[in-house]
């Protein structure tokens, strides 16, 4: 993580780590032959860099350094390396004769390395003499060769389809076996299930008769005694009664008549209860349908569980026999299928929880260099760093950071350092940049050069002590870890969005800004911009970069952008999400492209297909309303984690998600 000693800025600091002194060891040629050749190989090193010299510079003390080295070198000390000498780049003077030496060993070196093939054809060219006789020979044997080479490769080739088409048969045959497999499970689960619903409604049925039996005896046992009147013996009979008899137009007994109107408010009785019963049963309707719908939204996924635990299930009949093929549970279910019952009770019982959930807006997810923690921030004025690991592993309400630093104002970016771990980069709205060291949980540097808010912030990967900041004050300043003020800065006419150094070099960046456009600068140069790539309509809110030479933009004209900085042309447009106004995200790696929308939702885009691969959308939080408008809400970050298909987002409600991509 420590290279790159080959792009070192003339104006940047060089870091020089115990891994890169022994790197130029493991790649210089050995020589075992003689002591003398070993000793030149020492000569021919650089003192700073310990690789062989190049650019070679010779100092007024008679010190040979790379030009590169001794200047940077010079930049903060004004002494030879070597002798300590007083010298200043006046000093400085070209060693003409090591140049030359060097270029001659380096072509023997390649002389000694090269191929057959190689050596044949430099003899060539270099104008060796040959025969008209010579050459008709050497052609003949070429074509003997050729023609022997291209039916080797024909038979080959037809090898390789035929090993294939017997491969793809017997593939297809054996998908064809547990497909039929499957049906048959499938089947005997549909007859199972189907059995146990048709026992299940004859027991409610048996169940309500005995209720209602029930209900009848009961009300016979608690009749009141009938009223009598104290003086004179006779029932007293109520209105009720009265108007009964009279409906009935017969004469009945005392006991009938006092019975009839307590039977009746036995019976309301009964109703009410059944009534409010009802009541609770319309709701199931709507659960059940939203169980359904959860179903349906997982289906691939759940099938792939059935189809899994009903073939484990079967295998495992398989080898303890038949008796244990025949065993079924209490209501008739085979071991797979009751297994599989239980997790679809489940799923669909309870939502999928999310990572966390936090009530401000997050602005910025990244991935330490293992990809083992991540850190958010945004408006709360807090980073956070979780354990990836463990955050998917327990539910959303149990989630708690490793780590948590406060800071002094909201936090727009944040940037992980490729090779030392524990630090972490940060800009904020009050334009400041800041280096924590997450494991004390204390800040290591605080650059305040910045007059306006900063948006964007981020770590060199081959020169890790290098990091760049773009801000709103229209600058862009390339900062030193060794050193408390600004190495380097930019100024440009407008809002800088979005800063990124280029992952294999320490001397270029791009920069998203609000003039519509994307500037790539080599450091070596901040006069003016080595390209500048047109054709957003809008301010470039995010640049990265998928490969040395691809880098993706994105623009509040709802497109992101694909460019070859190595080529200096356009690649590819991507039109799909909605993005206007917000800063919505933007993460790649070297296939994929994703982003946010203002839709909430998140596009994935492959980076040779225009149009979107994938799209997920965010729920809502309201347990009643889970497909609720969230067309008040945005996607607000993003972030891949490298060579997976998982990404980390988040939107302005606060929900963090991770999301896979798949197949």
């Amino acid at each position: 993580m420590g290279g790159g000693e080959g792009n070192l800025v003339g104006v940047l600091v060089p870091t020089v780590n115990a891994g890169e002194t022994s790197a130029p060891a493991a790649g210089t040629e050995v020589v075992v032959v003689k002591t003398e050749e070993e000793e030149v190989d020492k000569d021919i090193l650089c003192p700073i860099c310990m690789q062989i010299i190049k650019d070679a510079f010779l100092t007024a003390c008679g010190h040979s350094f790379c030009y590169m080295c001794i200047v940077t070198h010079l930049q903060n000390k004004s002494d030879c390396p070597c002798c300590s000498h007083y010298l200043t780049t006046n000093h400085l003077y070209p060693n003409f004769l090591l140049n030359k030496l060097l270029m001659k060993k380096s072509a023997r070196q390649m002389a000694k390395s090269a191929t057959p093939v190689e050596q044949l054809r430099q003899a060539i060219q270099q104008g060796c003499e040959v025969s008209v006789k010579e050459l008709d020979s050497l052609l003949s044997l070429l074509m003997d060769k050729k023609r022997k080479m291209e039916q080797e490769e024909a038979e080959t080739n037809l090898q390789i389809l035929l090993e294939f088409l017997q491969c793809l048969k017997k593939q297809k045959v054996e998908e064809l076996n547990e497909i039929q497999n499957d049906l048959q499970y499938i089947k005997e689960d549909i007859n199972a299930v189907e059995k146990r619903r048709i026992e299940l409604h004859r027991t409610r049925g048996r169940y309500s008769a005995k209720m209602r039996t029930l209900v009848d005896d009961s009300s016979a046992m608690t009749v009141r005694p009938p009223l009598r009147d104290k003086g004179s013996g006779a029932i007293v009979s109520s209105p009720v009664n009265l108007q009964e008899q009279g409906r009935a137009g017969t004469s009945q007994t005392r006991n009938t008549d006092t019975r009839a109107p307590r039977n009746s408010q036995i019976v309301q009785r009964k109703d009410d209860n059944h009534g409010g019963s009802d009541s609770q049963d319309l709701n199931q309707p709507g659960k059940s349908l939203a169980r359904k719908r959860r179903v349906h939204a997982q289906f691939n996924e759940l099938q792939d569980c059935y189809l899994q635990k009903r073939r484990y299930w079967a295998r495992q009949s398989q080898k303890q026999g038949e008796r244990v093929a025949n065993i079924k549970n209490r209501e008739g279910y085979s071991a797979g299928l009751e297994d599989f019952q239980s997790v679809l009770s489940t799923f669909t019982r309870y939502r999928h929880s999310d990572i966390f959930h936090s009530a401000n807006i997050v602005s910025s997810i990244e991935f330490d260099r293992d990809d083992e923690l991540f850190a958010t921030a945004g408006v709360s004025r807090r980073i956070k760093v979780f354990e990836f690991s463990s955050v998917v592993n327990k539910p959303a309400d149990a989630q708690c950071p490793v780590v948590e630093m406060s800071t002094r104002s909201k936090l727009s970016c944040l940037s992980w350092n490729n090779y030392t771990k524990n630090h972490l980069a940060s800009s904020d709205y009050e334009g400041i940049v800041t280096v924590w060291d997450v494991t004390t949980r204390q800040s290591v540097m605080e650059y305040e050069e910045h007059e306006k808010r900063a948006w964007s912030v981020d770590f060199c990967r081959t020169e890790p002590s290098m990091l760049v900041s773009g801000s709103d004050d229209c600058k862009v300043k390339v900062w030193c870890t060794k050193q408390e003020a600004s190495v380097l800065t930019i100024d440009m006419k407008a809002n800088i969005c979005s800063v990124k150094y280029n992952p294999g070099s320490s001397a270029h960046i791009a920069v998203g800004s609000a003039d519509h456009h994307v500037h790539y600068y080599d450091l070596r140069n901040i006069s003016q911009p080595l390209y500048i790539f047109s054709g957003h309509r809008k301010a470039v809110s995010y640049v990265k970069f998928l490969s040395n030479y691809e880098l993706a933009s994105a623009s509040t004209d709802s497109t992101l952008r694909l460019w070859d900085v190595n080529e200096n042309v356009p690649l590819r447009t991507f039109k799909g999400h909605t993005n206007e106004k917000n800063f919505v995200g933007l993460t790649v790696n070297s296939e994929y492209l994703a982003c946010g929308s203002e839709t909430n939702e998140v596009f994935v885009y492959h980076k040779a297909i225009s149009k979107p691969a994938a799209r997920y959308r965010f729920v809502s939080d309201d347990q009643n309303d889970p497909d609720g408008d969230m067309g008040s809400f945005f996607i607000s970050a993003v972030c891949w984690k490298r060579d997976s298909p998982t990404i980390v987002t988040a939107n302005s409600q606060g929900t963090i998600k991770a999301l896979v991509l798949a197949a």
